[in-house]
């Protein structure tokens, strides 16, 4: 029997990707960034086959997930020819992605909420 390589989504896992993406976070951002949470380390390769994503899709959240410093890339040279295979990790904890996260959110709430107080007051004073 084969053994599977690669991490799979439990029911607790699908949850949290629900709630990341009800958040706001785009979901194949939020199955990457879990995916990456849950091993040491990882090739996109495994991501996509873990995260059921398609290439295209697990690039562009390694960009964002890079972009916002949550990962770091390093190289494994192959031997012989050819592209180096690249190797993801976080660089910081789930509790502090989800910290800064929610901080960020509560940031928007605060924003919406002083809009609709200024749409309120002028409304009011006309």
């Amino acid at each position: 029997m084969k053994q599977n390589k690669y991490y799979t989504f439990t029911s607790q896992d699908q949850k949290i990707i629900k709630v990341f993406s009800e958040l706001g976070m785009p979901r194949n951002l939020a199955k990457t960034l879990l995916y990456i949470s849950q091993v040491d380390e990882c090739r996109s390769a495994e991501i996509e086959h873990g995260g059921n994503l398609r290439q295209p899709e697990v690039s562009v959240a390694m960009q964002q997930l890079k972009k916002r410093g949550w990962v770091a890339r390093r190289n494994l040279k192959k031997k012989g020819k050819g592209r180096p295979v690249h190797i993801y990790k976080l660089t910081s904890s789930i509790d502090k992605i989800v910290n800064t996260f929610e901080k960020e959110k509560i940031k928007e709430i605060d924003s919406v909420k002083k809009d609709l107080s200024q749409l309120r007051e002028l409304v009011d004073n006309r």
